[in-house]
């Protein structure tokens, strides 16, 4: 297994895989600094569905025992490794390193921890390629969230943008404060809440937003949405899973005999509104739109709508990727010896270099 060096170009495999559990990105893309600034290329990407056996155990991974977590940590990274190698095999590439997110079960850094598994040891032994993996924990055990990590590839790579503004289980953005220090931080669930909606009425998710459309707004249950405490929590602040089972999902339940139309409308306004709020508040000019959330019309034209911001939605490559092709980043970065977990956006009490390498 080769010895990643210090370079101006690197050949990196990215892989997510979002809490909305819609299968694992993988993005192989190079990346080159040219004139001290770093650009990329991706060169191939591809999302592999979960099959309903994986989606299970990881919908369920939160209530094993410690042992069968662990188990399934090991058997996690494998299986990563397994379907790396057939990316690998089928797009011919020839990456020098893979960063990987892997999939969080636990995110609570308020009491300071958060799980990501997939095991990177295993991802390497399975692949014959180095591979940098837990990105969170050094944040988390410096007082951070360990959360957004994307923010410094936006700051990177996405630089000409105002915000930035991922629609994925959870809504988060970042941008630069008028001192040019990166911020960013977790608006509210998004995917999540939606897809939860959606799959009452036997769908996987909520297409173009179309049933949502057509509902109408329930005042009360908006009223209360609103007024959950997180909102009034100032930056950095992040969302987990937990989160919107502790507090959306009996929300959700004590309006079980509204249509599932009026519910999604109501989850739709809700979203919309935070997120248009906290951008207005930002005073900025554009909001550039990434993460499966971007290709649901109704929630971009609500955002549109409520926020007066130029809305710049890119082509689905960078839709569906970005967060792969930030972890590659991070991947970089480590590599680098470069910082990629800023306290300026999780609230830690040092920037600190992300990820463990495993070969």
């Amino acid at each position: 297994m080769p010895l990643v060096i210090s370079s101006n170009t690197y050949k990196a495999i990215g892989v997510m895989s979002g809490t909305s559990l819609d299968g694992i990105d993988i993005c192989y893309c190079i990346f080159k600094k040219i004139n001290q600034e770093w650009q990329f290329d991706i060169v191939a990407a591809e999302t592999i569905k979960y099959s309903d056996e994986w989606y299970v155990r990881l919908q369920n991974a939160h209530s094993l025992s410690a042992e069968g977590i662990t188990k399934l940590d090991f058997e996690y990274g494998h299986y990563l490794g397994q379907q790396i190698s057939f990316f690998i095999s089928k797009h011919r590439v020839d990456a020098d390193f893979i960063a990987s997110h892997g999939h969080t079960i636990f995110h609570n850094p308020d009491n300071g921890y958060s799980l990501q598994i997939g095991k990177g040891a295993a991802i390497a032994a399975q692949t014959g390629l180095p591979c940098i993996a837990d990105f969170r924990s050094g944040d988390v055990s410096r007082g951070g969230q360990g959360a957004p990590l994307v923010p410094v590839g936006d700051k990177h790579l996405f630089k000409d943008y105002d915000i930035c503004l991922n629609l994925g289980g959870i809504a988060n953005l970042s941008y630069d404060s008028p001192a040019g220090k990166r911020l960013a931080y977790d608006i509210c669930v998004c995917n999540m809440f939606l897809n939860h909606l959606a799959s009452m009425a036997g769908f996987e998710f909520d297409q173009n937003g179309e049933l949502g459309r057509n509902g109408i707004v329930i005042d009360d249950f908006l009223n209360i949405l609103e007024s959950l405490s997180y909102y009034k929590k100032s930056s950095p602040k992040s969302l987990g899973k937990e989160w919107f089972e502790k507090n959306i999902i009996p929300l959700i339940n004590n309006y079980h005999e509204e249509s599932v139309e009026n519910l999604l409308r109501t989850a739709y306004e809700h979203i919309s509104k935070r997120i248009a709020d906290d951008s207005k508040r930002l005073k900025k000019k554009n909001i550039f739109i990434t993460g499966g959330g971007a290709k649901n019309l109704f929630l971009t034209e609500l955002i549109k709508q409520k926020s007066n911001l130029d809305v710049i939605v890119p082509n689905e490559k960078i839709i569906d990727f970005k967060e792969a092709l930030i972890f590659g980043f991070l991947g970089v970065l480590f590599l680098e010896k470069e910082k990629g977990a800023l306290a300026s956006v999780t609230g830690a009490n040092e920037d600190s270099i992300a990820g463990c390498l495993y070969f």
